[in-house]
């Protein structure tokens, strides 16, 4: 049975609402050129399910985000890996300017111990500090209860806040 066309109205707000977010989203985890296919790809999976987004519709699209960013960076892994340059390289390289702009005037120093920690860290500080998420959203978005969210957020945080202090730009001052 095809989708109404009150359907086709609701995701058409959804796209023009949510477009952005989603976009800064994978552009915080991925090169432009895969990030605008990432966001290309969560559109078309919220196209296919269309009649059953729930009235939250952002969480729910960065839950589809999160999964199409993991399977983007997997492909690259394993790319790397059959070129047999997987040691040699990072998966992705330096990021490009017009990321960068996305980014504004973040701290490099905080940029850089973010990439430097665990990916499920990672996920959650930045669901929480860029996308402005709520511990029930978090859990949401990667699977997991809202105490479990909540735990992973403190953990993550006083792994980060180490992090930070021990970075080796950090200046004599900012180590503990």
């Amino acid at each position: 049975m095809a989708p109404s066309p009150a359907h086709d109205t609701a995701f058409r707000r959804i796209y023009d609402e949510c477009f952005p977010a989603v976009q800064r989203y994978c552009l915080r985890r991925l090169p432009v050129a895969d990030a605008n296919d990432a966001v290309s790809e969560v559109f078309l999976v919220a196209w296919t399910k269309r009649s059953s987004i729930p009235t939250a519709a952002l969480p729910w699209l960065y839950g589809v985000a999160h999964n199409v960013v993991r399977n983007q960076r997997r492909t690259a892994r394993r790319t790397l890996r059959l070129r047999g340059r997987a040691s040699a390289e990072p998966v992705y390289p330096d990021l490009d300017a017009e990321t960068q702009v996305i980014r504004g005037f973040e701290d490099d120093r905080i940029v850089a111990t973010l990439e430097a920690m665990p990916e499920q860290d990672r996920d959650v500080l930045m669901l929480r500090a860029w996308e402005g998420l709520t511990a029930r959203e978090i859990a949401g978005v990667v699977g997991c209860s809202v105490p479990a969210a909540e735990k992973r957020l403190v953990r993550a945080t006083r792994r980060f806040e180490s992090a930070l202090g021990a970075h080796p730009h950090a200046t004599r001052e900012e180590r503990p």
